[in-house]
Formats: structure tokens, sequence, C-alpha cells
């Protein structure tokens, strides 16, 4: 059967009902088909998000539940070849709170458990180098796979066996699809393996869903990426368990992101429901927010539309950087240098910052507005981890990062000093480079310029799959860089005293106003009040700063501004700069040690715009930093008795971010 055949074969498959399979996507951008792979052919419809909210009525003042929603397990084809061996179960067991085993062989447990979790296994190839690997599958015994046999057992799970890992996952991708496209390799056998992985990934989510108390999800990830590697990844959420594709969409079915809208709405037109979450847009090249569709034509109304439909939420910070905003984007923004990742995902390729940031993004969305199209880029905004060990590394102290045995230790992910036989493992590796910074030898690459990020927060009525995803729906959502802080936004024009300050007031501020994630319409010409309210995570630093970020369009050209609006430790914000006095906290070098009488519990402010122009769109959502504590790859240092790298940030500002509220003028 050839390759094209086997193309139509999965593309009929992908739309079969059942709980079970898939096959799906490639993070390297080389070996999948090409931008001639047809798009799917499916059902567009029409319909509002609001079609899709949940129905739940308690509890209307709703409540802050912390989640992630991008977790890959041992049956990732890149997770397993990293060392992993975490299920999809104890994925969920970690995320309650459970201590589970990394691939290097230590115990990984969170500070306190989540409220709802989902496993995100790559589609592609799922589950086949974990049945490669195993030699009773019939797979196994195919010969470009053998050399996977037992990579997982417990004497070949150590930094000795990286080269080993390296070389035989880079050949796996590209072996597979060449035997499938000449015929020596059998797609029914894939197909099965996928199959059976899928269903037991929707099985774990079943066995551990706990309305109430702890939500998961059915999901997977949609692996795509350009020609030139920019990265087009994406996160799938079904809302349901009852019902769902036998095969979930991959790149195998489309390279193009549209062939995946067109699929969830041909599958939502039978009773699924699902939504799309793009992720690491930092390295998408500029691909993941282009003005033009995958044919290079200016984005038109049927895309616009489509898309939002499909994709209402955007992923913000993750273990590869933060998307928010780039300091090229953004100059005069003074915290725009926060966690930058870079480079293409997966290679060391410099990532064109235009186009792939979420501020940057949303402005663009504005300019769509102005030229009279829907805004294909009104999203709400998420936070995620990435792990790719099952379990999410949240912690700059105790940080563990995402690729298994391949950044394990300090050494690995460049925060210490190499040994001399280190050095020769991972140089012949290939996985990063060598170099001497200080008289000293440190892996360089892309692992130093990644994070302990992060979660999604939601706003919800209980915790329950349909409240969740109705938060996700309505975008009343809210991303951190790891700790647990709060935010709420509201808008309207009858809001003068309210502070957020209790149930009463919550209630006027719910219906009186808007939430963050909905639209706020011009009222004869008055300027809107926004209540911003954010609190600290206990077990974190306390807040240094509740911001508003502003964006506005003026005749589809588009301007930013930030603005500090409420002040720790009685500092008041500077009427001309907009900002507030530095709180003096301080983070000691030598022991991480911080200002602990120093930064407020919770900061909340009533805020008028200075710069109002009812005539002029505009979008505004809050971040509120911390003050800085250490960054992990100091906390590596320190632990290994050694001077941090002079060429990384030695603490951060952790943050959060708030969806945002769209201002439409009367002319929109």
């Amino acid at each position: 059967m050839n390759f094209e055949k086997l193309l139509a074969i999965l593309a009929t498959s992908a739309m079969l009902m059942a709980c079970n399979s898939s096959d799906s996507a490639d993070n390297t951008g080389n070996s999948a088909p090409s931008d001639t792979t047809p798009r799917f052919s499916g059902v567009t419809l029409d319909m509002p998000a609001e079609t899709f909210t949940g129905t739940a009525n308690a509890n209307a003042l709703r409540n802050a539940y912390f989640g992630d929603l991008h977790v890959h397990t041992d049956y990732s084809f890149d997770a397993y070849a990293f060392g992993t061996v975490a299920t999809p179960y104890d994925a969920y067991r970690y995320a309650k709170g459970e201590a589970i085993a990394h691939p290097a062989g230590f115990e990984v447990q969170l500070s306190q458990p989540l409220d709802f979790y989902a496993v995100t296994d790559h589609a592609m190839f799922l589950g086949a180098v974990k049945a490669a690997a195993d030699t009773s599958t019939r797979f196994s015994q195919e010969p470009h796979v053998r050399d996977l046999h037992g990579l997982n057992e417990p004497e070949n799970r150590n930094i000795n066996s990286l080269q080993q890992r390296v070389q035989t996952f880079t050949r796996f991708l590209p072996e597979t699809l060449a035997r499938i496209g000449r015929g020596e390799t059998d797609q029914a056998m894939l197909a099965d393996i996928a199959k059976n992985a899928w269903a037991d990934s929707v099985a774990a989510a079943n066995a551990h869903y706990q309305p109430g108390q702890f939500t998961t999800f059915a999901a997977y990830e949609y692996t795509s990426s350009t020609d030139q590697r920019g990265n087009l990844h994406r996160n799938v959420i079904f809302r349901d368990t009852d019902k769902l594709p036998v095969v979930p969409f991959s790149r195998f079915h489309s390279q193009n992101p549209e062939g995946l809208w067109d699929w969830m709405d041909a599958i939502r037109a039978q009773g699924i429901e699902a939504l799309a979450i793009p992720h690491n847009s930092n390295g998408s090249n500029g691909a993941m927010f282009m003005m033009v569709d995958w044919a290079g034509q200016p984005i038109d109304e049927a895309y616009a539309k489509q898309r939002i439909r499909n994709e209402p939420l955007v992923e913000l910070t993750q273990v590869k950087g933060t998307s928010e905003t780039h300091p090229t984007l953004s100059p005069e923004d003074e915290w725009a240098n926060f966690e930058i990742m870079p480079f293409r995902v997966a290679t060391t390729l410099y990532s064109e910052p235009k186009g792939s940031y979420a501020r940057d993004a949303l402005r663009r969305g504005l300019t769509l507005q102005d030229n009279n199209l829907t805004n294909a880029y009104q999203f709400g905004f998420v936070g995620a981890s990435d792990t790719h060990t099952g379990a999410a590394s949240l912690d700059e102290k105790n940080y563990f990062s995402k690729v298994g045995l391949l950044d394990s230790n300090g050494g690995l992910r460049g925060s210490e000093p190499l040994t001399s036989g280190d050095a020769e493992i991972i140089t012949a590796a290939g996985r990063v480079e060598v170099q001497d910074i200080g008289g000293k030898k440190y892996a360089t690459g892309a692992y130093e310029t990644w994070g302990a990020s992060g979660l999604t927060g939601v706003w919800a009525e209980e915790n329950t799959r349909e409240a969740i995803y109705g938060a996700f729906r309505r975008k009343e959502t809210f991303a951190t860089s790891g700790p647990r802080m709060k935010v709420r936004l509201f808008a309207g024009y009858d809001l003068n005293d309210n502070n957020l300050n209790g149930a009463e007031q919550l209630q006027e501020a719910y219906s009186d106003g808007v939430a963050m994630g909905s639209e706020i319409q011009a009222r004869n010409g008055d300027t809107p009040r926004l209540l911003a309210w954010a609190a600290r995570d206990p077990d974190s630093a306390a807040l240094q700063r509740l911001q508003i970020v502003k964006g506005w369009s003026v005749n589809g050209e588009s301007f930013e501004k930030v603005y500090d609006v409420a002040c720790s430790d009685g500092g008041s914000v500077d009427p001309e700069t907009h900002r507030c006095p530095d709180n003096g906290a301080t983070v000691d070098p030598g022991s991480c040690a911080i200002s602990s009488d120093l930064g407020a519990g919770e900061l909340r402010a009533g805020w008028v715009d200075p710069d109002f122009n009812p005539e002029h769109r505009a979008f505004y959502y809050v971040r509120a930093l911390e003050n800085p504590t250490c960054r992990w790859s100091t906390w590596d240092a320190l632990r290994a008795g050694v001077t941090p790298r002079d060429d990384l940030p030695a603490t951060i500002q952790e943050r959060v971010w708030s969806s945002a509220i769209w201002y439409q003028p009367d002319n929109s």
C-alpha cells in the first residue's frame, strides 16, 4: 500500500466513533507529510462559543482551580526514548499528590495536589516506541527498531545510554515512515498499537476522574510544524469521554492546522466537543499568528471565525519558555525579557519573534477587526508544563526539567559544570554543545533557557469536566509561571467603589460588569472602570506590583502600554511614568533567601484608563509580579557548591496573567 493511500485510510478512520485509537505527530518537522498533504475535508460550522459553555448554576461567584493541560507519558514516542516509563495512570497519581519515579531513578512529588490534569501524548506513532522496545510485540521484530529493545530496562536508564537514545530516536521516525511508504511496515499493526494506547489513555482519565475533587480530560497533542521547523503544535482537549474519535487527528492527516479545525468542526457536528490550544508559539518562527492562511492568502472571515471557534485559548507559558511578549516587540516593557526561549522547538535555530508571541497576536486581532473581520486572535491565556516525564516540574528550587534522562541533572541542563567524562558523553550524543564558560565546561543549547513553568488557572463553579470546560470556553482562565497565584479582572460602567472584597462585591462585579475573557461594548462615550485583583501563593514570594497591559488600534495600526495600578509596601503609582517605586525586595545570592518582610499578600485596584479614547478598539489584561526569587539554575549551582553562570539570569520574578477583556467601540 502506498503512502498516499495510507493517508486516505487514516483520514477516514479519524471520523469513526468509539472510545479508542490514534496515529500522529512528529516534532522534528522533517519526516511528516509536506504542505502538499491535503487539508481535511469536513463539515464547517458557524457556531458561537456560547453554545459550549458549561451549565453548572451553583456557586455563581466561582472558585479558582489549578491544573496542567500538557503532559506526556510513556506513550509519546519522544518521552519513551528519553527514558520515561510513567504511564497515564502514574501521571494522574502524581497530579493527585503521590510521588512517582523520574526516569533517572529519584522520586518527584508536588508540594500540593492539582485540581485537574490532562495527559496529551503525541498522536503520531502513539505507543510505537514503547512497543518497539518490548520484545514480546510484533513491531519489535522489525529490523529498524531492534536497537530500541529493552531501552528502558533499569540497567539501561543512565547517562551512558544518551548516545544510543538520541541516535535510535533520530533514526526511528524517518525509517519507520520510509518503511510504511514502501509497504515494509504494516500500517494496520501501528494503527492497533495506537488504538490500544489511546483507549488506555482515555481509560486512565476515566479511572482517575473524581467529580468535585479532581478532574481529568481525554486529550492529545497534534504535532505539526512548517517546513522551516516553525512550531505549530496544539493540544486538543475533549469535553467528554462517552463518545470520542477512534483516531485523533494528526499530522498524518494534514500538516496544515486548518485541516485540524475542519475535523474538529466535523466531529462537533456529531456531538463531540473539543478545543485546541496552540503552544510554544515562541518557537514558531513567526508562523503561529500570521496574518495570512496556510496558502499565503490574507486572513478572511471564514478563516477567522473557524480559528477562534476551535482555538479560544493559547498556552502562554511552559517549560520551553514564556510566549507573552519579547523585548524586540515590547521595548518599553521592562519585564518583557522573561524566560525567553529564542529557538524553534527541538532546535537551536533562531525563531522570529514577530508572529510568535501572544501580545503581538492580540494586537494583530484588533487590526483584523479594524478591517471588518472577526478577531481570530481573541483568545484567553493558560499555562502548562509540557512535561515528558508524566510529572509537571513547577518549583524553581526543585526543578527537574522535562526530557527525562536528557536533562535530569544540573550538568546536563547547563546549570553546573560538566565533568570531563560527562562532557564526552553528551558531546557524542549530539543533543547539546559543550562550551567553555568562565574556564569551565558547560552544556549549552536550549535547556538552560527553559524554566519551571507553568499552570492553568480557571474560575469555575465546581471541579467537574462540565464546569472547568465551560471556563475554558468563556475564557475565564489565567496563566501562572508556576506558583499558584490568583487573579481576577472585571470591567463595567457602574463599578465605581467595588474592590472585589467579599461575596457581595463579587456578585456585583459579575452582574454589573464583564469578567476576563469577555467583551465590553461602548456606552455613550463613557469610560469603563476596570477592577483588578491578585493574590499571592502562600508558599511562594509576596507580590510586588499589579499591572494592566493595554493594547489598542487606530485605523489598522496597533499600540501597547503597560500601567502599574497597585504597589506593595505603601508605594504609589507615579502619574507620569505609571510605575510603582521599587519596593526594595532582594535575594541573597549566597543562600537564595528573600526579603520576607516586603511585598503584599493581595493587590487590588479600581482603575480607569487615563488614555482612554471611546473610538479606539482595545484589550486589557492583568499581570501581577512577585518579589524577585532565585531562578532554578541558581539553585542548581548553589547545591553543587559552584558559582552560578553569569550569562544566565540569577533571579526571576514569577508572575500571573489574566485573560483579557476587549473593549468594542460603537463603530465596530
